[in-house]
């Protein structure tokens, strides 16, 4: 499989085909960006443009993007595909037959999928042994996390290849070894957003306050290690075997005390008048601001040594 890539091929300019597209042209790529849905090129062209300034590349990057309508003419040449397509199984099987067609054996076909696995699609295609996931966490041109998961016929030599380009691109891939709905961190928001709807909704704490306890609680240290790490060192010498050993039993009491809340109209209303109220300067002002703390965040975790390749972690 390929690793030397110098063009890559974006199918779907929506926020995450974007985010990425700006992510390859900053480390050197050229990038042909399609989408079959019609966006309008002028408002990709720009949205890549904001992400370019994001990482502060060279002023020449943005002429190594060129803008297309169809995506397996925008594949065809490409050392890479990377699919950030709608989530609709139906479209990415016609999807990945038409890519698999327009290129090279050799070339990876990526795809974005947010919870499909490959293998729910990989077998449209030919050469099934090149198709796989690499979901990013959003936006992809700032943070570091992608998912790697390969399908029923995925080879190794495929897997190897996407972690390999992924490092180069300075991400943090990651190997899944199961296909699973969701994925992994998916699965890990979906367990978090279920405790906290059902918390806003019985009444025992705003959206707002909630928010806020994650975000200035134990987001911040699971910014830094990760939620195991994190419970590691809180037990002090004894580590994670003094923690289980002391705070096991009662951790399940809490589990045993999850519910399972229903998302009815009520609720709803509940969380969306709530985040909105939150967030009353403007999703562009907050997004804008976020997107600054995270740049600055990932600076100081690589001084740190607690970056995306793993931190302290000889």
């Amino acid at each position: 499989m390929r690793t030397d890539v110098q063009v890559v091929a974006v199918v779907g300019a929506g926020s995450i085909g974007c985010s990425w597209a700006g992510l390859a042209l900053a480390h050197g790529m050229a990038v042909r960006l399609a989408d079959p849905a019609g966006i309008p090129r002028d408002r990709a062209a720009d949205t890549v443009a904001a992400h370019l300034a994001d990482l502060h590349a060279p002023a020449e990057a943005a002429a190594r993007l060129t803008l297309h309508s169809d995506a397996a003419e925008a594949a065809g040449g490409a050392d890479l595909v990377i699919e950030a397509g709608p989530e609709r199984l139906a479209f990415k099987r016609d999807l990945f037959a038409a890519l698999d067609a327009a290129t090279a054996p050799d070339v990876l076909l990526a795809s974005s999928s947010s919870g499909f696995g490959p293998s729910s699609f990989q077998d449209a295609c030919t050469h099934p042994e090149r198709v796989l996931v690499a979901h990013p966490f959003n936006p992809p041109h700032l943070i570091p996390l992608v998912e790697v998961v390969g399908g029923a016929s995925t080879s190794p030599e495929a897997i190897a290849a996407a972690m390999s380009v992924l490092h180069g691109w300075g991400r943090c891939p990651i190997r899944v070894n199961a296909e699973l709905p969701g994925h992994v961190v998916n699965r890990l928001q979906a367990a978090l957003w279920r405790e906290a709807y059902d918390l806003v909704g019985r009444g025992a704490i705003s959206v707002a306050d909630l928010d806020l306890a994650v975000a200035n609680g134990p987001g911040l240290r699971w910014a830094l290690l990760g939620p195991i790490a994190t419970q590691h060192l809180s037990g002090g010498p004894g580590g994670m075997a003094h923690v289980l050993e002391h705070l096991g039993p009662p951790m399940v009491e809490w589990w045993n005390d999850l519910r399972e809340p229903e998302l009815t109209p009520e609720l709803t209303a509940q969380l969306v008048s709530g985040v909105q109220e939150e967030l009353a300067a403007g999703d562009d002002v907050i997004r804008a601001r976020r997107d600054e703390a995270l740049r600055e965040l990932l600076a100081l975790k690589s001084r740190l040594g607690l970056d995306s390749a793993g931190g302290d972690r000889e």
